[in-house]
């Protein structure tokens, strides 16, 4: 694999993504953007990946485009490359939930515009005690549904929060964000690594293509009306019922043992 321009590593069924510009609060810049949408999209072909863990060096967890780096460079440049560069940020975003394993976010400390909505797109969220999101956008001038922000908040904290939320863009502390069903756990910052990666070790050694399956209709079913959720539902369903997995869980059931997943 070429160098990446952030931590990547794998532990054996979990990959964690590190973004590595702590002295930035982790900014990202057009080629951070760009191969971190990359290996997004590859994850989905690399079987022996089961989930994924996304967290920042330093202090905090993203702090969003890189003011100069990005930011300014887009002032400079003409309609068809800035537009270029948005659809890629929510290639980024697609990427993420179309990938079909979960994704956990390590909220470390300070996620920022982008940085927020990535915090967002991830399946689960482990905040630190300290540590808020930010979904800045029109604090700079700029529309709060960035990214995907908002079809993705409306659905985790409702509309009425996600619109305050995107419009006065200020800073929403973590317990004030498990309040709202954002956060999953809040836990003191030296705890939010290894409480994301337990959590990631946990969905890795699970059911997967059961999970890769409730994942996908979670994303698809926010399009369908109650009738055809039910019915793609039903043929999901009855798809996981001939499986292996729900075979191991009947026969280890039998023997009062815990089954073996095995993702088939």
């Amino acid at each position: 694999m070429a160098e990446l321009p952030f931590g990547y590593e794998v532990d054996g069924a979990v990959a964690t993504i590190t973004l590595d510009r702590p002295d930035v609060l982790n900014a990202l810049t057009f080629e951070v953007y760009r191969t971190l949408t990359d290996r997004l999209h590859a994850l989905r072909s690399e079987d022996e990946v089961k989930a994924v863990v996304i967290t920042g060096a330093g202090k905090g967890f993203c702090g969003g485009g890189d003011v100069e780096a990005i930011i300014g460079a887009l002032l400079e440049r003409d309609a068809k490359d800035t537009i270029d560069f948005t659809r890629m940020t929510g290639e980024l975003i697609e990427n993420m939930r179309r990938l079909d394993k979960p994704i956990v976010a390590a909220i470390n400390g300070t996620a920022a515009g982008a940085g927020a909505v990535i915090a967002a797109a991830a399946d689960f969220r482990v905040m630190a005690e300290h540590a808020k999101v930010h979904f800045l956008f029109t604090k700079v001038g700029l529309t709060g549904a960035d990214m995907g922000a908002a079809w993705l908040l409306p659905r985790l904290v409702g509309l009425s929060r996600a619109t305050a939320w995107l419009m006065l863009g200020d800073g929403v502390p973590a317990d004030e964000a498990r309040a709202a069903g954002f956060a999953h756990e809040v836990v003191p910052k030296d705890a939010v690594l290894d409480t994301a990666r337990a959590l990631a070790k946990r969905l890795a050694a699970g059911p997967t293509l059961a999970l890769s399956m409730t994942k996908r209709l979670l994303n698809h079913e926010a399009h369908m009306d109650l009738a055809a959720a039910i019915e793609t539902e039903a043929l999901a369903q009855a798809i996981l019922l001939k499986g292996r997995d729900h075979r191991a869980f009947y026969e280890a059931f039998g023997r009062g043992e815990t089954p073996g997943f095995t993702g088939r």
